[in-house]
């Protein structure tokens, strides 16, 4: 098991339990957090954008840096910052156990 730190859109912070292999969205989802992921992790939306913490963008980037269709899918996020990824696209590893990302206060659902 693998530790994920959320920050929520209140400021407080929730740990959160992961297993390998499970994405950042399975895990809000699994412990009822309010990150929507409307396209349920297709990569069709950015409703599961979150904002990767400094220290941790690096590690995450160095594993698998984001794909040319999640860039286009995170073009459509509010409050779009330099580590922003989809949380459908982080799968949880050793090396990112304890995670920090930020859940933002807004989003938007693309999807027609």
């Amino acid at each position: 098991m693998y530790s994920v730190i959320f920050i929520l859109p209140n400021g407080e912070e929730f740990i959160a339990q992961a297993n390998e292999g499970e994405s950042i969205l399975q895990v809000a989802h699994k412990n009822a957090l309010q990150l929507e992921g409307a396209c349920e992790g297709s990569l069709a939306c950015a409703t599961c954008h979150v904002i990767v913490d400094e220290a941790w963008f690096d590690i995450l980037d160095e594993l698998e840096e984001p794909s040319e269709q999640e860039e286009d899918m995170l073009d459509f996020a509010f409050n779009l910052t330099t580590t922003s990824r989809l949380g459908c696209q982080i799968k949880m590893c050793k090396e990112l156990d304890g995670i920090k990302v930020t859940i933002p206060s807004e989003n938007r659902n693309i999807q027609s």
